[in-house]
């Protein structure tokens, strides 16, 4: 079971109104053993550039103390989530520079000086051909700043999509995104799995688990998971579904996913979501029905076979382990 987030905003950022001690005690009521905050610090974006700023100085007092009261039950570090944009290089590199950050994420949030959020960003221009603009920006964000640990949320833009993930396969941008993953490993830049793809209803994690697992063809190691949360309820948001992305044996889980039109996205993440209450109130000791998958859905859906592929994977992964370390002591 992951015990980490290492994405999550506070009211430090000005998309979240939550302060940093409520999803500190959140995070310990769940049994993370360590979290770290990643507040927004976008530069100079488009509109307003002080949107998504916050004071450093007031920041790391605040974090620190809070590190310091909490040290006996949790682990807390201290990041940043900067958005890059091409012309912020120097910016950058001073201010990561200037501050003890333990953790820092390089985050796409704008193209061609737009934030894909608002839909402007995509009236003139087909999903494919926003996305293709985006992943080429990335690439020219990433050769221009190097200050920053893994890049988060590589397909972010298909959040917000005319149809979203409808049309959209590793495959159909291979080029853009092998170029971007290609780049990422020669300067020993991680990759983020970020479970909010399911908060957002796509039915898989940012990025596509393909894109996933051809970071790892390419050589790719680091690999860090957050839920990118913004109130204490996304803390962790769907940790079992973003580690099971991870391994090999969820391809019927994934493509019974991929076949779901949107009306039964929206009951199958209904039924999810209570699955979640029925374990929630089970730990405070009161009564609860855990529900049934609903009629019409594949039986590979079901809580129940996720919670069997998680223990098959923890299997498999542990003997990976064990197999890895034995080659390593014999070439070593």
């Amino acid at each position: 079971m992951i015990k980490a987030d290492f994405h999550m905003h506070t009211s430090f950022s000005s998309d979240s109104e939550t302060m940093p001690e409520k999803m500190v005690e959140e995070a310990i009521r769940m049994g993370l053993k360590t979290i770290c905050f990643t507040d927004h610090q976008d530069f100079d974006f488009p509109g307003e550039e002080t949107l998504f700023l916050f004071d450093t100085d007031t920041y790391f007092r605040k974090m620190k103390k809070l590190r310091e009261m909490y040290q006996d039950k949790i682990d807390i570090r201290i990041g940043v989530e900067i958005g890059l944009q091409p012309h912020l290089g120097n910016a950058y590199k001073e201010y990561v520079s200037s501050y003890p950050f333990d953790f820092v994420i390089g985050s796409v949030h704008v193209v061609n000086r737009m934030d894909p959020y608002y839909g402007e960003f995509f009236e003139d221009k087909t999903d494919a051909e926003a996305y293709r603009q985006a992943f080429l920006e990335t690439l020219t964000d990433i050769r221009a700043i190097k200050d920053f640990d893994v890049l988060g949320h590589i397909d972010y833009i298909v959040r917000y999509g005319k149809e979203k993930e409808k049309y959209y396969s590793y495959t159909k941008f291979s080029d853009e995104i092998d170029e971007i993953l290609k780049y990422l490993i020669a300067h020993g830049k991680g990759i983020e799995l970020n479970t909010a793809g399911f908060k957002y209803g796509l039915g898989f994690c940012h990025p596509h688990p393909d894109i996933l697992k051809r970071y790892c063809e390419l050589g790719g190691e680091i690999i860090t998971i957050g839920a990118d949360g913004h109130k204490p309820e996304h803390i962790a948001y769907d940790l079992r579904q973003g580690k099971n992305t991870l391994g090999p044996l969820f391809n019927d889980y994934k493509r019974e996913i991929s076949k779901l039109p949107d009306w039964k996205y929206e009951k199958y993440n209904a039924y999810l979501e209570g699955c979640y209450n029925y374990y929630y109130r089970l730990e405070l000791g009161l009564p609860a029905a855990k529900p049934k998958l609903p009629k019409g859905f594949n039986k590979v859906l079901s809580e129940e076979n996720m919670k069997k592929l998680h223990e098959a994977n923890e299997k498999r992964l542990s003997e990976l382990k064990t197999g890895f370390k034995a080659h390593f002591e014999e070439v070593a």
